[in-house]
């Protein structure tokens, strides 16, 4: 059995004749741990006690009490060894790929990177040392959130960074980089998108959004109430905010097509130096209700289906093209309704049938499939 110990582990040694000091290391996964030993004089392994490297310590963390049962449990010391590498590897497979213990140079380089930043600027850091929250606010004081997962070899390696933006977030790193460096190009981004929020902020504070619910700083478009069961969809580009948006007039035929001649007939009329909300009021012709002027309540139209104004993301956004109707629907309410009856008929990814309330001819397309 003393071969074997040998044998699977030449790191490890006896220091003493009686064979009750161990010393060296054990290989897993090709990673070197140092380990000491240490067994009464009858080398009973219940009695014996174990001193771990840094690096050692902090994977088995989890496991301490395995370890210790193991420990109770074997018959020598070439099973429990055995039986510690196995633990180990359960240990290295747990860690997300590419992660390894820092060394202790990485935690006092980062304190002293996180000293520099500003600990008024550190919003949370994981248990770890290797996730940290950085808070950033724009020229017009809104509050952004920059997430840093770093890897052991900071700063050799170049960190992972996500942040709520509607473009990719681009970071310059080299080996030389800082946390400092990282937080003021977060800031140069930021001030990159400045007038794009501020096109949104405008249209989120003087107009009844209707989608998104709760709009993201990464969310481009915004879904707005123009009447009851009429809205407009814009999509507005983040690198050229002021100009002419992609539109999407939604409601009835007879509501949607004055607003849709308008709005072809005057695009000429955008004037980028104006705001879009401003250029929308002027190239449609119409006045946006605002929470100044109604109430939201006038606008969250329910289903004539299910009852209900929201069907987990969706609202209502198919309506009755004759005028004394105009009931909304939700497309996937709608499509389910008319699939069900047999009168109805599907060509491609159309279904026509009769609206559920006047019986007039009424279309929907085909109820996306999520995956």
């Amino acid at each position: 059995m003393e071969s074997l110990l040998i044998r699977d582990n030449p790191l490890l040694l006896p220091l003493n004749k009686k064979k009750t000091v161990y010393d060296g290391f054990i290989t897993v996964q090709e990673r070197d741990f140092r380990i000491r030993i240490l067994l009464p004089p009858d080398l009973q392994l219940k009695r014996a006690r174990l001193h771990c490297c840094w690096q050692l310590k902090h994977l088995l963390r989890e496991y301490e009490h395995i370890v210790k049962q193991r420990l109770q449990q074997s018959v020598d010391l070439g099973g429990f060894i055995l039986e510690l590498k196995t633990v180990l590897e359960v240990a290295l497979n747990r860690c997300p790929e590419g992660r390894s213990v820092p060394p202790p140079r990485y935690y006092s380089q980062l304190i002293s990177e996180m000293e520099i930043v500003g600990w008024d600027k550190m919003l949370s850091i994981d248990m770890d040392f290797q996730t940290l929250k950085l808070r950033a606010e724009d020229s017009s004081g809104r509050q952004h959130t920059l997430t840093v997962k770093l890897k052991s070899k900071h700063p050799a390696e170049a960190p992972d960074c996500s942040a709520d933006l509607p473009v990719p977030l681009t970071i310059t790193w080299t080996p030389q980089s800082t946390l400092e460096q990282l937080h003021s190009q977060f800031l140069l981004v930021l001030e990159s998108l400045t007038d794009f929020w501020d096109v949104l902020d405008e249209i989120d504070g003087k107009t009844w959004v209707l989608e998104p619910e709760k709009p993201s700083r990464s969310d481009t478009m915004r879904r707005i109430a123009i009447g009851n069961n009429v809205s407009i969809k814009v999509e507005v580009d983040p690198r050229h905010p002021q100009m002419l948006p992609e539109c999407c007039l939604l409601g009835a035929d007879h509501v949607v097509t004055p607003l849709r001649n308008k709005l072809n007939a005057n695009m000429h009329m955008w004037n980028p130096d104006s705001s879009v909300l401003n250029n929308l009021r002027d190239v449609l012709e119409i006045e946006f209700p605002s929470p100044a002027t109604h109430e939201k309540s006038s606008f969250n139209v329910e289903c004539g289906i299910c009852y209900s104004y929201r069907l987990e993301d969706a609202i209502p956004d198919q309506v009755c093209n004759d005028p004394r109707c105009g009931q909304p629907f939700h497309q996937a309410c709608l499509y389910e309704w008319l699939r069900a009856l047999p009168s109805s008929r599907q060509s491609f990814n159309l279904v026509f049938g009769e609206c559920p309330y006047c019986s007039k001819p009424i279309t929907v397309k085909m109820a996306t499939q999520k995956t």
